[in-house]
């Protein structure tokens, strides 16, 4: 069995904030054998391991590593728990299944994120938390302690990245942009990104098709998001809105060769879509809008538990419905009637009697 001393000693050490030689003065040996001990050139004497592991208020077991296979059970079973209560928007349950999750292991960083998350879309003005903003502001400095801790020790880049970006989204909900962009600069830029590299030239066969199909779905999310974004300031004249949200319904059938049938958002960008029709006027589109809205929720709320398409520019994805993330319990079908239905948008042709006949639709 290979022992993780060198490993978890650096940890426990960057996590206390200690140097190398800070940490030999405590234990009365030269900062070399500290050295030496992390890069696992050799272990400590076994007699100093009760003294190091009691330093650091973890197992002597823990600091050797035993039972990591034990830990990654739990985490395991954990994460499966997690994403099963965050699919049904039940964020104070996920926040108990994460609190449970680090007391059981409180340095263990997939966890540590996962309450950090939970923490966070506990104050979603989106979801349906009527204490969403109580929640913001009493959850924000530990949200930002976990960040900035994940940030700073977390030996895994992909969590440090989520962390930063949700840390960044955090302080940008609280009002703090200088701190927002401080984050954010941190991040690597789209450039910089492995997907916009030649790194698939390292790749061979079958190997080297999945790289190029993942990077072109990774395209196609950050291209999905940036028009989401830009329809949704509204900084354009509605006339250039319709042709955005045109494109991007045109771009997923030309990504997935028509082959989407469940899209988590289909409904929302229909129902927007509907309403800048609304303000403009023009009736007749605007019901066809909301009633294709209608139908892609209608759709999403009775979707299977796991669905799976291909196109041949992104090759094969499989969705299961535990891959929702929301902070809304509610189905898709009654967000849309008493949400997404009562923007002011909607006020020009709320009397006419295709709406109502909506509204009983999305009630049946």
């Amino acid at each position: 069995m290979k022992l993780m001393i060198g490993e978890n000693l650096k940890r426990l050490r960057r996590e206390r904030d200690l140097t190398q030689e800070e940490l030999a003065n405590v234990l009365g040996v030269s900062c070399q054998s500290v050295s030496r001990w992390e890069n696992d050139s050799c272990y400590p004497d076994v007699e100093l391991l009760p003294s190091i592991a009691a330093f650091f208020g973890v197992t002597t077991d823990k600091l050797m590593g035993v039972g990591e296979a034990e830990e990654e059970r739990f985490v395991e079973q954990s994460e499966k728990m997690f994403e099963e209560a965050l699919s049904c928007g039940k964020v104070y349950e996920c926040i108990r299944i994460a609190r449970e999750g680090v007391r059981e292991y409180p340095n263990n960083y997939r966890l540590l994120n996962n309450l950090m998350y939970a923490l966070f879309i506990a104050g979603d003005e989106d979801g349906n938390i009527p204490e969403w903003r109580e929640n913001m502001e009493k959850f924000d400095d530990e949200i930002t302690r976990l960040g900035e801790r994940i940030i700073k020790y977390c030996p895994e880049q992909a969590l440090r990245l989520e962390a930063a970006e949700l840390l960044a989204f955090n302080h940008l909900e609280m009002g703090r942009k200088r701190e927002a962009r401080a984050v954010y600069e941190m991040l690597p830029g789209i450039g910089s990104c492995r997907e916009m590299s030649n790194m698939w030239r390292c790749f061979e066969g079958a190997e080297q098709l999945d790289f190029l199909r993942g990077s072109i779905r990774k395209g196609w999310q950050v291209m999905s998001y940036g028009m989401y974004t830009l329809v949704r300031t509204r900084l354009l004249p509605d006339e250039e809105l319709l042709r955005i949200y045109e494109k991007m319904f045109a771009m997923d059938d030309l990504v997935w060769d028509g082959n989407r049938k469940y899209s988590c958002g289909w409904d929302d960008d229909y129902c927007h879509m509907a309403a800048v029709y609304a303000r403009m006027g023009r009736a007749d589109e605007a019901f066809a809008a909301l009633e294709n809205a209608a139908r892609c929720a209608r759709a999403f709320d009775e979707r299977p538990e796991e669905t799976t398409y291909e196109s041949v520019l992104c090759g094969r994805r499989t969705e299961r419905r535990t891959d929702l993330q929301t902070s809304d319990d509610r189905p898709f079908r009654e967000i849309m009637r008493d949400k997404w239905m009562k923007e002011p948008d909607f006020d020009a042709i709320r009397g006419d009697a295709r709406f109502y006949a909506i509204e009983k639709t999305l009630s049946e």
